[in-house]
């Protein structure tokens, strides 16, 4: 989602900001008594998103671990995001509309969002104890970033004809399989040559 800071009101309390965020039409992401408004997204996100997230479904159903997509809330401290997917494992908290201990979290990348998700965020993620990957999914180019705590959180990249190990999870999904129906300059390239790829073999 695009993030837009909200400045109705200087502060709220995290109390009042939950009991508000259940009645509100439009999302908001708490940032230690801020809100921050949560726009729609494009196609291309909502792929991406989708792919990642049915794929982890899949992969859960049935374990201990639990997915969820961008509906449910990862608490912080005093801070509430939305990340665009999470699985969580082993979770203490007994509210029902955030988690605390997420191993994996998963961010689109947007125009709007790039610098929230790459600072702060990227920042506030790390400093969960539960958490072993943060990924973060270009949509305008082919690009799958991700940083694992085993690693000491350097980024490892990953594009077209790689396969991304989830380590904290035990899943790989093809960097294809996560662009599936997107559309970008990098995919219909790779659409094109699949095509001819396909075509040559069977004349061949």
């Amino acid at each position: 989602m695009s993030a837009q800071p909200q400045f109705e009101q200087t502060w709220i309390s995290l109390e009042d900001y939950l009991a508000a965020e259940l009645l509100s039409d439009t999302k908001h992401e708490y940032d230690d008594g801020e809100l921050v408004s949560m726009s729609g997204t494009s196609k291309n996100h909502e792929r991406i998103k989708g792919n990642v997230s049915a794929s982890l479904h899949m992969h859960l159903r049935g374990k201990p671990c639990e997915p969820f997509s961008s509906d449910v809330k990862l608490k912080i401290g005093s801070y509430l995001f939305y990340p665009d997917a999470m699985v969580v494992c082993n979770d203490t908290s007994t509210h029902d509309y955030y988690a605390e201990a997420a191993v994996l979290v998963v961010e689109v990348l947007s125009k709007p969002t790039r610098r929230r998700d790459e600072t702060l965020k990227r920042r506030l993620y790390q400093t969960i104890p539960t958490l072993q990957e943060y990924v973060l999914i270009e949509q305008d180019i082919v690009d799958v970033e991700v940083c694992r705590r085993s690693e000491g959180w350097v980024s490892n990249h990953y594009f077209l004809g790689d396969d991304v190990p989830f380590e904290s999870v035990g899943l790989s999904i093809s960097v294809a399989d996560i662009y599936a129906r997107v559309d970008n300059d990098d995919m219909r390239t790779f659409i094109a040559e699949q095509a001819t790829v396909e075509a040559n073999s069977s004349q061949a």
